[in-house]
């Protein structure tokens, strides 16, 4: 059962450093002269897998795509089902230990 803890806590620092990398390329390219509305099919993806909460501390953080009403109104709301998602996640394994 400590093998479930171990890999569900892998799982969320993997998916929630996967989204952090996509939107910082994504504002590395804009910078370099790209279209800021690229990938948006990639970070929705990553933050229904479980990186809502990355994307968006990161958008924040780096000031990036700020503007986009869908993103900023997606975001929080995956965030919030991610974090419960977790925490079944985590119940489920404590029951059973």
């Amino acid at each position: 059962m400590i093998l479930l803890y171990v890999l569900l806590t892998v799982y969320i620092l993997a998916i929630n450093f996967y989204s952090f990398r996509l939107v910082k390329t994504q504002r590395d390219e804009f910078e370099a002269g790209g279209e800021p509305g690229g990938r948006d099919g990639k970070l929705i993806l990553a933050a229904i897998l479980g990186g809502a909460t990355a994307v968006y501390i990161t958008m924040f953080a780096m000031r990036f795509r700020l503007g986009n009403l869908i993103l900023m109104i997606l975001m929080p709301v995956l965030a919030v089902l991610n974090i419960y998602a977790f925490y079944l996640g985590f119940r489920s394994v404590w029951m059973y230990l």
